[in-house]
């Protein structure tokens, strides 16, 4: 399996949102940081606003900034939410030509494969990726310094009384 760019640049920029919590983060500075064509960044931006990830503001200072708490955006959903609609193999469209797909049965197999993939992902959050990761935060800072944090890794977590 193989991840669009879309979805790269996507996580990329959810990650420096999640870095630069304190300013509206703006699609020239995401696209030096991460390495990124501002065209590009620009489709994937307005995505991540459509589906929520993200607020957007126009305008000479605007920007864009995470729409909710890193700890609450899962890796699974990003995912989803920009490759659910690109089929993995030919079983998996709506146009499926195959002339086995009456009679194969490796589709139900691969569904299930990527059902574990997102499975594994629904379980990482932007905060696991972001928070107390100084490596991270030295690449992805925008300007100026950062408030101090407390860093407790893994502190996020909600504990269920099924968890306790």
């Amino acid at each position: 399996m193989r991840l669009t760019t879309r979805t790269n640049l996507a996580l990329r920029t959810l990650m420096v949102c999640a870095v630069n919590t304190d300013r509206l983060v703006r699609k020239q500075d995401v696209a030096r940081v991460i390495n990124a064509s501002e065209n590009h960044l620009a489709q994937v931006i307005n995505k991540l606003a459509q589906d929520g990830f993200i607020t957007t503001q126009r305008g000479r200072h605007g920007g864009f900034s995470l729409n909710r708490a890193a700890r609450s955006i899962g890796v699974g959903e990003v995912f989803r939410a920009f490759e659910a609609d690109l089929p993995l193999i030919e079983c998996f469209s709506d146009t499926n030509t195959c002339p086995l797909k009456d009679h194969c049965r490796m589709g139900k197999h691969l569904k299930r494969a990527v059902d574990a993939f997102y499975g594994a992902l629904d379980d990482l959050y932007l905060s696991d990726l972001t928070d107390c990761n100084s490596g991270l935060e030295q690449l992805l800072q925008l300007e100026g310094p950062h408030l101090p944090q407390q860093c407790q890794p893994g502190a996020h977590r909600l504990v269920t009384p099924e968890a306790a």
